[in-house]
């Protein structure tokens, strides 16, 4: 016997009945952007390494440590997509999109990559839903962007997360806070690679984990502090729309993201119960990435929520989410002439929106009722020789044991029934 083929290390399978639930945290996620007028964009797996080496930013840990990069066999150099933004402003601008009605709304969703350590909630192949609004820079609409995410995480269930806000300044500000935090951290005793990094990028010091370079950042100067008077009103904006969409936030001004494009409005949001890997999603605003990836010095502000995170957040807060069963209606059909009818009767009840299955391979009625229940179904239909020659189905609801008797040609009307009204009790 061959051996048993195994799944790489660090990419999950989601599969029944696990798989609904994140099929339903999916669609959660989305639903809230496609309802504000978002538009859906499919992007590739992978793009030209340059993207991301100019987009992300090469001195973070993403591009320096954590890419799948290969050369193809035009000897070109290609990367499996780490992030959405990036390839999501090479779309905008390569298909004009930036030359037309703006700001341009964007939401995505799929498969992301990176080699990290795999941990519980922190995979190489980890599943985002994304959005971007790209060429305005209101407030109102770093606002509508963050609430977008906070309906998605609500309409779960999820209640026991919290949002943190920060700014980040901008092209204007920004320089002489950097000089300022180099300053600071020139006088630390810290070792050749993080001095290193203090050069190349110093904000990426705030967000060192280790303890010991922690308790030399306690006095640390802190963007939020340091910015101009441009930045300080839209973050006060930002502040006030968020109040008026009911949007609770924390000011977080140590928040460090990432990916180095970001500027100004910049969040997360982090669910304490799930240790130290808390970050169920984040983003923000992106003023200087289209211009740097050649296209519109167009701003733009988006954020990426992790399906699977968000799943493990479900999971400790005890949510049920998703529908587990496979259908609503299981056929069991009792001999030959039965089976025709019963593979039928399935067509019907498919086409009219019913999600159905029956009994396969001829097995016995207990096997058949056991697979039934195994199925989750609400209902089941016993389809022998006598309800044939009398028209009359016996229709069972699984859930109490109470069986009622259809007439044939009125099954599928009937049921169809029967799920409107407990989905509008379940929705009451």
């Amino acid at each position: 016997m061959a051996d048993i083929i195994k799944g790489p290390k660090g990419v999950p399978d989601y599969i029944p009945p696990q798989s609904a639930a994140f099929l339903a945290v999916r669609e959660a996620l989305s639903a809230p952007a496609r309802h504000a007028g978002y538009g859906y964009i499919e992007l590739p797996v992978y793009e030209d390494t340059s993207l991301f080496v100019r987009g992300v930013g090469e001195s973070t840990d993403v591009v320096s440590k954590e890419m799948f990069t290969f050369t193809d066999r035009g000897d070109r150099s290609i990367t499996l997509r780490p992030e959405g933004t990036a390839g999501v402003m090479r779309a905008v601008i390569e298909h004009g999109l930036d030359r037309g009605q703006l700001p341009v709304k964007i939401w995505y969703a799929g498969p992301f990559f990176r080699a990290e350590r795999p941990q519980h909630g922190r995979y190489r192949q980890l599943q985002q839903v994304g959005v971007e609004a790209i060429g305005s820079d209101d407030p109102a609409l770093d606002a509508e962007v963050i609430a977008l995410a906070d309906e998605a995480y609500r309409s779960l269930g999820l209640r026991k997360y919290s949002l943190r806000l920060t700014t980040l300044g901008c092209a204007e500000c920004r320089p002489p806070y950097r000089a300022k935090l180099q300053e600071f951290l020139a006088g630390l005793d810290l070792d050749e690679e993080t001095r290193e990094r203090a050069r190349i990028n110093p904000l990426r010091v705030l967000d060192d984990k280790r303890a010991d370079v922690q308790r030399q950042l306690v006095d640390a100067p802190l963007q939020a502090h340091n910015v101009c008077d441009a930045c300080a009103e839209h973050y006060a904006l930002v502040k006030e729309y968020l109040e008026l969409l009911g949007v609770a936030y924390v000011e977080f001004p140590r928040l460090v993201r990432g990916l180095d494009y970001y500027t100004r409005t910049t969040f997360e949001f982090d669910h304490p119960l799930l240790g130290a890997q808390s970050g169920i999603g984040g983003g923000g605003r992106y003023d200087g990435l289209m211009s740097d990836l050649g296209g519109a010095p167009l701003s733009g502000i988006g954020w990426g929520i992790g399906t699977d995170r968000t799943m493990i957040a479900c999971d400790a807060e005890g949510l049920t989410v998703g529908d587990q069963a496979r259908c609503d209606v299981y056929l069991v059909p009792m001999g030959r002439e039965a089976k025709a009818y019963a593979v039928g009767l399935a067509g019907r009840l498919r086409a009219a929106g019913v999600r159905t299955d029956l009994a396969y391979g001829d097995r016995a009625l207990k096997g058949a009722m056991k697979a039934a229940d195994r199925s989750g179904a609400r209902f089941a239909v016993v389809i022998g020789d006598r309800e044939l020659a009398e028209g009359v189905l016996p229709l069972k609801s699984l859930a109490t044991g109470d069986q009622e008797s259809v007439a044939g040609d009125e099954l599928v009307q009937i049921i169809t029934t029967k799920l409107q009204e407990a989905a509008r009790v379940a929705h009451a």
